[in-house]
């Protein structure tokens, strides 16, 4: 009874330090090299469901590619046994010929060999005739796959114009981080820091992102301005990039006092991403380390 209790005892302590352990572990979102990726952006949406179609254009090439080459040896197969078959019946009614001189001249038992070629010559003729009709329902096939092919160069034109897309992308993005860069005022830190703030309560939320985006550069901070980024993309249901600051947040600083907050925007988030294993496991821990907390509350309001 009493080991029992010792056990039950070392559970209950422990619990908190297991729950956090895993918490950095939870967030894995945005990792597009996973076999089962949640917690996208709509750009890597896009990225994503790019390649997958640039996957199956390459599979239906391929696939088409083999079919095109297995046609053609048929065709070919078949065209070798019809010359085959022809050169066959063209001696036979050489033969036939001859026999039929023969027979003028009176030469003896060329009747069941005459009756023999004639039988030949007709099941020699049934099969050509059936070779061209396979042939012409091949031709007919081979036509359609053409129609429908989808070439080496036009599959690598695809790519490119997929890459150059995607270099575009980034230099637009490039060109606005400057462009934001740019506009903030060259003033100390702190004042910085306030002017972020104010930015953020009027909802200002893209100076507020450049600001703090700052901060983080001038290392003033940087782990309570990843949290409000985190906090904007929330506010934006951009909840997979809300998920990544909120990580980077914790990371730097997993003490601070918006922590509950934090966990509670994070497990929402991966709720919403629809990855609601690591979601669950997010609001038992803020029940464990924050129980009387209002985060707590909202916690097992959604578990249940």
């Amino acid at each position: 009874m009493k080991c029992s209790a010792i056990v039950s005892t070392f559970i209950i302590a422990t619990a908190p330090i297991y729950l956090l352990a895993a918490e950095p572990s939870a967030f894995g979102a945005g990792d597009l090299s996973s076999p089962e990726p949640y917690g996208l952006t709509s750009s890597e949406k896009v990225i994503l469901e790019t390649n997958d179609k640039l996957k199956k254009v390459a599979l239906k090439s391929n696939s088409q590619a083999n079919q095109l080459d297995s046609l053609r040896g048929r065709i070919d197969g078949l065209q070798s046994i019809v010359e085959s078959i022809s050169k066959k019946t063209h001696n036979n009614k050489i033969n036939l010929q001859k026999l039929k001189e023969e027979e003028k001249l009176g030469f003896a038992g060329t009747h069941e060999y005459q009756a023999r070629l004639n039988e030949s010559i007709q099941e020699n003729s049934k099969n050509i005739k059936e070779l061209k009709l396979s042939i012409l329902e091949t031709s007919k096939l081979l036509d359609k796959i053409n129609a429908h092919y989808v070439a080496k160069a036009e599959y690598n034109s695809l790519v490119k114009s997929i890459n150059d897309f995607k270099v575009l992308v980034a230099k637009e993005l490039k060109s606005k981080k400057r462009r934001e860069v740019n506009s903030i005022p060259k003033i100390s830190s702190p004042e910085l820091y306030n002017l972020a703030k104010k930015s953020y309560d009027k909802r200002y939320y893209t100076k507020a992102i450049a600001n703090y985006e700052e901060l983080i550069k001038r290392k003033y901070r940087p782990a309570y301005a990843h949290y409000m980024i985190g906090e904007i993309y929330f506010q934006r249901k951009n909840y997979a990039r809300a998920i990544s600051y909120f990580k980077k947040s914790s990371q730097l600083y997993s003490k601070a006092k918006y922590m509950p907050t934090l966990m509670l925007h994070t497990a929402i988030s991966m709720d919403r991403t629809r990855d609601r294993a690591h979601g669950k496991s997010f609001y038992k821990a803020i029940i464990v380390k924050y129980p009387n907390s209002k985060e707590a509350s909202e916690a097992k309001r959604r578990l249940r």
